[in-house]
């Protein structure tokens, strides 16, 4: 999903970089409160796990391939704000030294791959909170849905900002089939891969894993209240 240059015009590339800005600015704001001397170590680890998976590449159709966002998974781990940091990091370093989409476009890659994987694939996961039982167990299977659903959203994204400034010379209808139907299925891909990176850490650490901590923390609750009651 890695936009070149000249694909957007420049009034479409310039407010996408502008809210790419804008977004990582708040981020640094708000990441303070998500993480502490524990957790801080693993957002380095996300972002370069983040980078390293996205440079394996998967067979989707068509002769396409697809590879990790990363954005969902990341949030998961250490918060939706340091998710938005961690994969612009990654995004960055990917546009200067390996030219992985264009430097113009270098704001609309961090929008749609890092701040909106990020923002969906957290929302759909807290949803999925809410309805499916408080179990550490369940949180690996709610970020993986949730990963499943942000690529394809993502697409989606992308597909409305070239309606506004596209400026190559494709037919909306074939770009958006393209692109939604190609990206749902790199979103199965994200979504395995999410929940095998989130249920093995869960196994192990689950105190690290940020979107666990409700669940921990419910668990906590209950022990509280039923062990007096014992």
């Amino acid at each position: 999903m890695h936009v070149p240059d000249g694909f957007l015009d420049a009034p479409t590339s310039l407010a996408t970089g502008a809210l790419a800005v804008v977004a990582v600015g708040v981020s640094l704001r708000k990441a303070r409160h998500e993480l502490d001397d524990r957790t801080a170590p693993l957002a380095g680890l996300v972002a370069a796990f983040v980078f390293a998976t996205q440079m394996i590449t998967f067979p989707v159709a068509g002769g396409t391939s697809g590879h990790l966002l990363g954005g969902a998974l990341a949030a998961v781990l250490v918060g939706p704000w340091t998710g938005v940091l961690a994969t612009s990091v990654v995004f960055v370093v990917q546009c200067l030294l390996f030219a992985d989409g264009g430097i113009t476009a270098l704001g609309t890659n961090i929008t749609l791959m890092g701040v909106t994987t990020v923002a969906v694939g957290w929302l759909v996961f807290r949803a999925l909170q809410v309805v499916l039982p408080r179990r550490t167990a369940m949180v690996p299977v709610a970020a993986g849905i949730g990963a499943l659903l942000s690529v394809p959203v993502a697409a989606l994204v992308f597909v409305l900002l070239y309606a506004v400034g596209g400026a190559a010379d494709i037919p909306i209808d074939r770009l958006a089939g393209a692109m939604v139907g190609v990206h749902l299925l790199i979103g199965i891909g994200e979504g395995v891969i999410t929940f095998l990176a989130v249920g093995s850490i869960i196994a192990v650490r689950p105190d690290l894993v940020y979107g666990a901590r409700s669940v921990l923390k419910a668990r906590t609750l209950e022990v509280r209240t039923t062990v007096p009651a014992a």
